[in-house]
């Protein structure tokens, strides 16, 4: 017992013993630097490093491509196409079996095979007969319900927009910013730019020039009709450039911006687009940055 107590503290002793560790210049012998080590937190510290060293190689293999490049696993970009490959397989299988249906059809139809349908004539048409005197015609009460909300409602509402699509290429009236946009809710029917003071204004498209007059409101005004039922407007102009009556090519300057007519705040173009009698959205049509 004696002896084994001895080892275990010689044993204990052996662990808990200081050393230092100096880092010396070789030429000068001066100290760079010391380390108090014993052998316990020798193996601590080692412990931990490895344990830190295993979990980092255990991650950089789990979720980096460095996988790839050991043995046993497959490449990211051989797995997707290989998958590409199995739908293109698999819509080629579908397409070959459609193309045989058809074939066998073909072939049936050449060599006579095809069976001929027959049916009753007058039991087809006995089938089909109905008592016209049982038929109720009286309109249901939903039905008379949506016959009244239908004839109440405005035809030409100016707040339902023109849907059908445009066979027309507009080219922007000018380019500024935006200060205020389409808005239905407020009776805003346009989009105002903001530009400089005489900024040509150009056609949207080739038309003809319908209005070109003053008003209080919006000072200088031109409007011209474009094919398709399209009409463009633009107001708050310092100067009309075009006259009523005149025709107007795709990017012809037609007018000079500016900030004419009492509901103008300042230099800009107010300008709308109107379809088959509708207002739209001038920013569905054109890009005016």
């Amino acid at each position: 017992m004696t002896k084994k107590t001895k080892n275990k503290r010689k044993f204990k002793q052996k662990l808990t013993n200081k050393y230092r560790l100096v880092v010396l210049n070789e030429d000068t012998f001066e100290e760079k630097l010391t380390f108090k080590l014993n052998r316990l937190n020798v193996f601590i510290f080692g412990s931990l490093f490895s344990m830190l060293l295993i979990v980092g190689t255990i991650f950089l293999i789990a979720f980096t491509p460095l996988k790839e490049y050991i043995p046993g696993y497959s490449s990211t970009k051989l797995k997707k196409e290989a998958t590409q490959l199995v739908y293109k397989v698999d819509s080629l299988e579908q397409v070959l079996e459609v193309n045989n249906v058809y074939i066998q059809k073909v072939k049936e139809l050449l060599t006579g095979k095809v069976s001929e349908v027959l049916f009753d004539k007058d039991s087809v048409l006995q089938t089909i007969q109905f008592d016209k005197d049982s038929v109720n015609l009286d309109p249901s009460d939903i039905d008379l319900e949506f016959r009244q909300e239908v004839e109440s409602a405005d035809r030409y509402s100016i707040f339902n927009e023109a849907t059908k699509k445009a066979e027309i290429v507009f080219f922007a009236p000018v380019v500024g910013t935006l200060t205020d946009g389409y808005n239905p809710k407020t009776k805003h029917f346009a989009v105002d730019i903001a530009v400089e003071m005489g900024t040509p204004v150009k056609s949207v498209a080739d038309g003809t020039v319908i209005f070109a007059q003053w008003t209080a409101d919006t000072g200088h005004v031109i409007i011209v009709e474009h094919s398709g039922g399209f009409i463009s407007i633009y107001k708050h102009n310092t100067a009309l450039h075009k006259e009523q009556g005149d025709l107007v090519k795709s990017g012809e300057v037609i007018a000079s911006a500016g900030n004419t007519g009492e509901l103008s705040t300042g230099p800009h173009l107010h300008f709308e687009l109107w379809n088959e009698g509708y207002p739209v959205n001038p920013v569905n049509y054109i890009d005016f940055e």
